[in-house]
C-alpha cells in the first residue's frame, strides 16, 4: 500500500479538516464564520480511527468513505486524532491563558496511546478499573461514554458560545440553562480526564516494565 495511503479519500478529508481548523483560527473573532468552519470540521470527522469510536459505530463523511471504499488505515487512525487535537487545542488556547494545558494533556495522551504501541494501544484497557472499562465500552456508545465524549468535544465550543454571548443571542438560552449545560459538559470533561490519566499511567507502566525486562536480559 505504501505512500499511496496518503491519498485515500478519508485522509484527503483529514487534510481538508486541517484547512478548516486553520481558517477557523484566523476567524476566531468573527463568531458566525468561526462556528461554521469549526462545526464543519467536526461534522466531517466520523471518528473512524479515533480513540472515541468503535469501528462498528462510525458516522460522518470520512468514516462513511472509509467503510464504503475499504480505505481504513493506521495513518488514518493517526491523522484523525491529530486533527481533533489540533482543533481543540486551538480553541482551548484562545479561550483561556491556561488553555494550552488542556491541549498539552491531550497531546500527551496521544503520544502515550499511539507512539510506542500504535494500533495495539487498546490492550491497555483490558485490566483497567471497571469505571474506565465502562467509559470505553462499546466504542463510547453508552450513556456514560456519550457524556464523556460530549465533555471532551463540546465543552470548548460551548464555552466559546458563552464567552461571545452566542448561547443567549443565537439560541436564546436562559442563564440557568447555560449554567447547567456548562456544569454537565465540565463534569463530562473531568470524567474524560480520569481516562486520560489512566492512559498516561498505563503507558508509564509499559515503559518501565520494558526497561526492567531489558536489564534482566
Amino acid at each position: 500500500m505504501g505512500l499511496q495511503v496518503l491519498l485515500f479519500w478519508p485522509n484527503v478529508i483529514g487534510y481538508v479538516r486541517i484547512g478548516l481548523v486553520l481558517a477557523a483560527w484566523a476567524a476566531y473573532e468573527t463568531p458566525a464564520v468561526f462556528v461554521c468552519l469549526y462545526s464543519l470540521s467536526i461534522a466531517l470527522d466520523g471518528h473512524k480511527h479515533s480513540v472515541t469510536c468503535d469501528d462498528a459505530h462510525c458516522a460522518g463523511v470520512d468514516g462513511w468513505l472509509a467503510r464504503r471504499l475499504g480505505q481504513s488505515s493506521r495513518f488514518g487512525a493517526w491523522l484523525d486524532v491529530v486533527v481533533d487535537n489540533l482543533g481543540r487545542g486551538m480553541l482551548w488556547s484562545r479561550l483561556f491563558e491556561w488553555g494550552w494545558l488542556v491541549s498539552a494533556l491531550e497531546w500527551c495522551v496521544f503520544v502515550c496511546n499511539h507512539s510506542a504501541r500504535g494500533d495495539q494501544w487498546k490492550t491497555s484497557f483490558i485490566s483497567s478499573p471497571r469505571f474506565i472499562q465502562a467509559v470505553m465500552a462499546n466504542g463510547f456508545r453508552t450513556p456514560l461514554g456519550s457524556w464523556v465524549v460530549s465533555g471532551l468535544h463540546c465543552l470548548p465550543l460551548w464555552l466559546y458560545g458563552y464567552q461571545w454571548d452566542l448561547l443567549s443571542h443565537w439560541l436564546s438560552l436562559p442563564p440557568w440553562v447555560q449554567a447547567v449545560g456548562t456544569l454537565l459538559l465540565a463534569a463530562g470533561r473531568l470524567l474524560a480526564l480520569s481516562v486520560e490519566i489512566w492512559c498516561i499511567w498505563t503507558h508509564i507502566e509499559y515503559l518501565t516494565s520494558d526497561e526492567t525486562e531489558e536489564k534482566k536480559n
